[in-house]
């Protein structure tokens, strides 16, 4: 993500007509922003929530990636398990017939706690394409921080429920920068291949990539990607290959090909539901309580501790305030939402024997975004599937690997767009705000500028190769990167800093963390694989030694 002189040597020669042709197709970007409902049969949260008083052995404090290899590996090793999750079941349909919102059309279901939609990418040629609406518990927060916007999931399923579904295992020799504590030849050789296993991870049929009008984006991509001699890589994902397929023949219900991404997916991905926590429930010894918020968590007179949980309404709403009592407690809100929690507990007394590490060592995994403006003879077509399967890897030569990302507008839009995942040195760190009585995070947006000087390293060269120029209407008038942003967040509980080497919190017996708090900042690719064989690395020495 590089340097600014481009734009303009770019722009030079170009008609108006091509520049609208190149844009227009915009209007319909707010899609990128939404979801569409679906049904899951028997992935129904607990009937009746979690009750105040109870003692639980464990308590699981979220539902994502880390959170539901904890929860399936210890009812697995014969525990008892409770699960609170701050967002919704999702197992319910709206009034259109589907669990989520359509891409296209944003509404109640589509962000967190919001009265105004905040999409990632805003604008097109100067107008913005926010929408207002109703206060609720949607499935997408937008979470402001100074300097920075994070993206994150919220409901059973974490970030699985909003993620483009790039599982990516990063190259091996790249790892020790990635985990500099942890076994390479273990990872590679057990915890990678059970996280791939359990996640349902696949590749594309490379014959019907090449053949199907759904990613003839990516095809544009990748024919540009190469000849600015950069190699083009088949990313797997976890979405049915074979529903797909059957999408692209119309003979089931569009899902990814009806745009649907970024607000959940209604038929064809494997999110967490479909895959561990399906598991989970099989189990008979795991229960879910969404829409439960925990507060304060204090070690209890007796052994154990002592969990305070707000459990909310659809509009954010705390409608009481629960007790509960539990052995061990395992932090796996996500890395803002683990931060933000020890970071707090820590501040305020509750576990005041938190070493200074917690909140330490955040970083955004060097998320940037840009878009290209193609010419008329390169379009990408009307149908995209929005689950993306190609990456460009510059990660050696300029630390920047590049997923090639869909716009699926429904509309020809001649233009291509990335995610770039960049070699970011910068980490910022949680501090708790005692008179705003929350946790802030000391981010700076000059800190996104390492990122845009690697992306560039890939885009600069490919607009020179092709004669084209950068778009300049996605995020703002006249701004070329969408530099305000991440959907990786990662860090601000370091593995061997904040906790020993395996997730236990230091200073505590029977604490742990198990999501991408662990991770310091960066992965080189798209996290969650990486935070699933963590997790699966962690637990298997937890219940070995603890337990």
């Amino acid at each position: 993500m590089n340097d600014a002189t481009m734009q303009d040597d770019g722009t030079k020669g170009v008609s108006r007509r091509r520049f609208i042709t190149g844009t227009g197709s915009l209007l319909g970007v707010a899609a990128i922003v939404g979801h569409a409902p679906r049904a899951w049969a028997g992935v129904r949260a607990a009937a009746a929530p979690i009750g105040s008083g109870v003692h639980v052995p464990v308590l699981v404090i979220g539902t994502g990636y880390g959170g539901s290899v904890a929860a399936l590996r210890l009812a697995e090793a014969g525990m008892d398990v409770h699960m609170v999750e701050m967002g919704m079941a999702w197992d319910t349909p709206g009034a259109d017939g589907k669990i989520f919102a359509n891409t296209t059309r944003p509404d109640d279901r589509s962000f967190w706690l919001r009265t105004r939609t905040k999409q990632p990418l805003s604008n097109f040629l100067g107008f913005p394409l926010d929408k207002d609406v109703n206060r609720h518990t949607g499935i997408l927060d937008a979470e402001e921080f100074g300097g920075i916007t994070v993206y994150q999931g919220r409901g059973v399923g974490g970030g699985s429920l909003v993620n483009g579904g790039m599982a990516v295992t990063p190259r091996r020799e790249n790892f020790g920068a990635i985990l500099p504590t942890v076994n390479a030849a273990e990872m590679y050789g057990t915890y990678y291949p059970r996280a791939n296993s359990g996640l349902g991870v696949t590749t594309i049929d490379p014959a019907w990539f090449d053949s199907v009008d759904c990613y003839q984006y990516a095809r544009v991509g990748r024919k540009h990607a190469q000849r600015s001699g950069f190699p083009f890589l088949f990313v797997p994902a976890v979405y049915d290959w074979d529903y797909m397929k059957r999408e692209a023949a119309g003979a089931v219900p569009k899902s990814a090909l009806d745009g649907e991404i970024l607000y959940g997916n209604n038929h064809g991905k494997k999110s967490l539901q479909k895959t561990y926590i399906e598991r989970i429930r099989a189990t008979g010894r795991v229960t879910i309580s969404p829409l439960h918020k925990v507060t304060t968590v204090t070690p209890a007179p007796g052994g154990g501790y002592t969990v305070l949980i707000d459990q909310l309404d659809t509009g954010g709403r705390t409608t009481v305030t629960k007790t509960v009592t539990t052995d061990k407690v395992f932090f796996a809100a996500g890395s803002v939402g683990t931060s933000k929690l020890l970071v707090g507990l820590k501040a305020t007394g509750a576990l005041p024997l938190l070493n200074d590490e917690i909140g330490r060592g955040w970083g955004d995994n060097g998320n940037v975004m840009c878009g290209r403006a193609n010419h008329l003879w390169d379009p990408t077509g009307k149908v995209q599937s929005s689950i993306p399967t190609g990456g460009i890897d510059n990660w050696d030569a300029g630390g920047a690997f590049a997923e090639i990302a869909p716009l699926p507008t429904g509309i020809e839009t001649w233009a291509s767009f990335y995610l770039s995942i960049t070699k970011n040195p910068h980490r910022a760190r949680f501090t708790w705000n005692a008179a705003a009585g929350k946790a802030e995070l000391d981010w700076q947006t000059a800190w996104k500028q390492p990122s845009i000087d690697a992306a560039k390293t890939i885009f600069d060269k490919i607009n020179k190769k092709e004669g084209t120029i950068y778009r300049t209407d996605l995020f703002g008038t006249y701004k070329i990167w969408g530099d305000h942003l991440t959907y990786h967040p990662l860090g601000g509980a370091v593995l061997d800093k904040a906790t020993d080497n395996y997730g236990r919190l230091r200073g505590y017996s029977g604490l742990y963390v198990i999501d991408g708090a662990l991770i310091p900042g960066n992965t080189s690719v798209n996290p969650f694989v990486t935070i699933t064989a963590l997790a699966e690395r962690n637990i298997e020495r937890i219940i070995a030694t603890d337990l």
